[in-house]
């Protein structure tokens, strides 16, 4: 099943369900949607997350954020920038789609569409 971890006020985030949605549609796949402001990840589901992605923690972060400036995220290990997208959930790049233990950050929301090369292997 493909997972987007959305936030609904976001375009980009928007953009990247459409295409998800359409895509799952062509290729018979589930889709999870989770709005990640309304049920946050844990440090656990975000470490998960970072594997996933290829362990860079500064991509998962929105370092125009207020909060990244305040907590001084710029040089955070990862341990500390995952506590602070635990504790503050919008410093989450978004969206972020995860297929097989495969993630992707959907900015252009196009690149969400990588997946299903994953997608097309498995059917």
């Amino acid at each position: 099943m493909l997972t987007i971890y959305h936030n609904p006020r976001c375009s980009k985030s928007r953009e990247a369900l459409a295409i998800l949605e359409s895509a799952c549609a062509e290729h018979a796949q589930e889709l999870k949607v989770i709005d990640y402001q309304k049920t946050p990840l844990s440090v656990g589901q975000l470490t998960t997350l970072l594997e996933q992605l290829g362990g860079d923690v500064q991509q998962m972060l929105r370092n125009n954020e207020a909060e990244y400036a305040e907590k001084n995220l710029a040089e955070a290990d990862d341990s500390r920038a995952l506590q602070a997208i635990a504790d503050c959930p919008k410093l989450l790049q978004r969206p972020i789609a995860t297929f097989n233990g495969t993630a992707v950050i959907g900015r252009p929301p196009e690149q969400v569409l990588h997946l299903f090369k994953k997608v097309s292997s498995h059917e």
